[in-house]
């Protein structure tokens, strides 16, 4: 799939610049919680940009896709896991690395699809180095599980909106 079709299949879902959701919020809360990590989110990304439906510990909606590290978690259907991101060679210069948030460690779950698009990630993010555990990592793919469920529900809500205005004519 090209990232072209991919970010086609993520605007079908009508959720981008979207109003906050408590759905996607209490994931990224509990994520935060359970995972004990300052940051958590539910990202999406475009042709530039990644943008946050959800947000636990971040103030920024979105960050530019070039210096994201959800862009190279969206290439693979596999986690994504950047240990220490400070002597990592893509990331050490990384404006996010080098400055705030000061990202240290990064674990992304991709969000893919019924069809294979990789719409964005879930992922947990520390200022610390680490190391996920077995049981953390499966905790972070219940995580996207949730996320994704939550997109799709999201998507079927806005199709069910769409049939019904076509029937009623409005």
């Amino acid at each position: 799939m090209t990232d072209a079709e991919r970010v086609a299949a993520l605007r079908r879902y009508q959720v981008l610049d979207t109003d906050p959701d408590p759905r996607f919020q209490a994931i990224t809360n509990t994520a935060a919680i359970a995972l004990d990590v300052p940051i958590a989110l539910v990202t999406l990304v475009d042709e530039s940009r990644q943008w946050f439906k959800a947000r636990h510990g971040l103030d920024v909606c979105e960050t530019e896709r070039e210096i994201s590290f959800c862009t190279h978690a969206i290439v693979s259907t596999e986690p994504f896991i950047v240990e220490d991101a400070a002597s990592h060679p893509v990331f050490k210069n990384n404006p996010l690395v080098t400055g705030h948030p000061f990202i240290r460690f990064y674990a992304g779950i991709p969000l893919i699809d019924k069809q294979g698009a990789a719409l964005g990630t879930f992922c947990i993010i520390d200022a610390q180095p680490r190391t996920l555990k077995d049981d953390e990592l499966t905790m972070l793919f219940g995580f996207a599980q949730f996320a994704m469920t939550a997109l799709t529900a999201h998507r079927q809500k806005i199709e069910m909106e769409t049939d019904s205005s076509l029937r009623t004519g409005s």
